[in-house]
């Protein structure tokens, strides 16, 4: 069950909750319900799987805790099981560790730590059910666009004109729904010295490994396209400041950790730099083209520190 009742309205969704706790379910269902939400219970994680297969779940809040979930690799299945749509997982835990940030397809999308606050759970499920409903319209204009051709021919990414129609759509909604809004430009550092050095082939294949590694370290539902000739760019709706900046930091170490080697065994050393500009409020005269244009300056900034690393402006 996943209605949405129009652009700014609730999203009544039944949501999976995987807890052992008693007295922690009990406070999980009032949250849930008292914004009109139905809660699924499973207290393990087979039980979890049965239920989701049964379909017409699209959000999951899971304990690490208190259930087998790390154990028999709940959200690894999850992920792996590829549904038709996409599943937002919400994760309850102790302590955050390392892998619940940086990994972007097979960890959660959030998390919130224990003691579970009613007031903090309702704010993380409204962000998901958020980014869910911009997903679905992020899918949407997918299909059209690639309908329309608009993919990059080199990358299969958005190319620079489908880049902007999806962008200015997202932006907008943005506005409509007085939701955060954050923009990346990724950069490769010294391109046209890999280009002169082994010809354009070699540096073409550059921009595929370059533009495969970074959907990859993207989230499922993030608009990424190649701007420029180096030059691509993530839009990213419902994200401000700190998050921004992980997901363009994650996307930089999995640039730096990949092996890229020609034929005669030659590593090449490729890294990229990255601007980011984010607004937590969109105006009415804020438009994609200053976004643009400030990620542009932000990504020069941080090629003259050194290059390999990013660089944050608010607007």
């Amino acid at each position: 069950m996943y209605d949405i009742m129009g652009m700014g309205g609730c999203v009544h969704m039944k949501i999976l909750v995987l807890n052992k706790d008693l007295t922690e379910r009990t406070v999980i269902q009032q949250a849930l319900q008292a914004n009109g939400h139905e809660m699924v219970s499973a207290e393990d994680s087979e039980t979890a799987m049965q239920r989701l297969q049964e379909g017409g779940i699209r959000f999951v809040i899971a304990d690490r805790v208190t259930t087998d979930m790390d154990e028999k690799q709940f959200i690894k299945r999850v992920r792996e099981a590829k549904p038709p749509y996409y599943i937002y997982i919400l994760l309850i835990v102790a302590k955050v560790e390392e892998t619940d940030v940086t990994m972007a397809r097979m960890g959660s999308d959030d998390y919130v730590q224990k003691p579970i606050l009613p007031i903090e759970l309702k704010s993380r499920v409204h962000i998901g059910e958020r980014i869910l409903s911009l997903r679905d319209n992020l899918v949407q204009a997918k299909d059209t666009l690639e309908n329309n051709a608009m993919l990059d021919t080199l990358t299969n990414i958005l190319n620079q004109k489908a880049f902007l129609i999806l962008s200015r759509g997202e932006l907008e909604r943005a506005r409509r729904g007085q939701a955060p809004f954050s923009l990346i430009a990724l950069d490769i550092d010294n391109f046209k010295s890999v280009n002169a050095k082994y010809g354009e082939n070699i540096g073409n294949d550059v921009l595929n490994i370059i533009a495969k590694t970074i959907r990859e370290k993207s989230r499922p539902y993030d608009g990424v396209g190649r701007y420029g000739d180096d030059l691509f760019l993530i839009a990213l709706p419902g994200v401000i400041g700190q998050d921004a900046e992980k997901i363009a930091d994650r996307i930089l170490k999995g640039i730096l950790n990949t092996n890229i080697s020609l034929l005669d065994g030659t590593e090449l050393h490729i890294s990229v730099s990255a601007g980011i500009v984010s607004a937590g409020r969109i105006t009415a005269s804020t438009e994609m083209d200053t976004f643009i244009q400030q990620a542009k300056e932000a990504v020069a900034h941080a090629k003259r520190e050194g290059g390999s690393q990013s660089h944050m402006v608010f607007i």
